[in-house]
């Protein structure tokens, strides 16, 4: 697939912001999501684009939101290109990796709901035996179960690294109310997801969720259970103790480790081999979810 043009305008749309991933177009009182083909990692825009990643992205929230609908709000509009001033060029363009949704008010809080030991979870019980500050059983290994589902929320940054925090200090920062909210509605979901993607033969080892106030609802809002925002495992490779790849980008973050790169501006190249395996990992969640035909409606 060809690479999105990453200098794309909208001759009736302004920019709203352009984010390192993905540029949002205001169209009065809704939002035009587009996902580029932009790949960062450690914080950095790579030059190399990977040509449909946007696309299978798009194409991976829209079964989730479209899938979700009936069980909790979401900014999803009715609203399609066709009710858009658009020229044929642009909508050609946008055709697969766009989608229009609802403003929202946006809550700066990242909703991180884990079932397995991984990642930043991983790195903080080797530390100090506890994710999100919540004590856990000594003896667990890398991948490992965890014995519930934790909630693990963490202070949004669009420009670095998320800072997580404990669901204490989340009360004392939005107020217990919404904090639990925040809770309950992201472990429903996490549930959802985990049930359906099981059926395509996968395991969510951890999916972030982000949301917003819309019509004075609690609405799902930006992505949900994209590779770039859960962590994809096949469920026939994993065993206790072991952290099966992912099927998002990490082909490329373990590429960039073993280069010598300082992770500063600018990224280097990526060899065409490993964008194609990135791509790869992509289309396989898009492939194996679109398999499915269970639909929580």
């Amino acid at each position: 697939m060809k690479a999105m043009n990453e200098n794309f305008v909208l001759a009736a749309y302004p920019v709203l912001r352009r984010g390192k991933v993905r540029d949002v177009f205001d169209l009065g009182d809704h939002l035009l999501l587009v996902a580029s083909d932009r790949i960062s990692a450690f914080d950095v825009v790579l030059p190399s684009p990977l040509p449909g990643k946007g696309a299978l992205l798009t194409r991976i929230s829209r079964f989730w939101f479209e899938t979700i609908a009936g069980t909790v709000p979401t900014q999803l509009s009715e609203l399609s290109l066709d009710d858009l001033n658009l020229s044929g060029a642009e909508r050609d363009y946008l055709q697969d990796r766009a989608m229009i949704v609802r403003k929202a008010e946006r809550i700066d809080i990242e909703c991180v709901a884990r079932a397995f030991l991984a990642g930043s979870a991983w790195k903080e019980y080797q530390a100090s035996g506890t994710v999100a500050e919540v004590q856990l059983p000594s003896g667990l290994q890398r991948g490992d179960r965890l014995p519930t589902v934790l909630f693990t929320p963490a202070i949004k940054n669009d420009s670095g690294h998320d800072e997580n925090i404990s669901v204490e200090t989340l009360r004392n920062m939005v107020g217990t109310e919404l904090a639990n909210q925040l809770e309950q509605r992201s472990l429903e979901l996490f549930d959802v997801g985990s049930r359906i993607a099981a059926e395509a033969g996968f395991l969510l080892a951890d999916s972030k969720f982000e949301y917003g106030w819309i019509d004075g609802e609690l609405a799902v809002i930006d992505e949900i259970f994209t590779p770039d925002s859960s962590r994809y495992w096949d469920a026939a490779a994993w065993q206790p103790g072991t952290e099966p790849p992912s099927f998002d980008k990490q082909i490329i973050r373990d590429w960039l480790e073993a280069s010598g790169w300082n992770k500063q501006p600018p990224g280097p190249e990526l060899p065409g081999e490993i964008v194609n395996r990135a791509l790869d990992r992509y289309a396989a969640v898009a492939d194996r979810l679109q398999a499915t035909t269970h639909k929580e409606r």
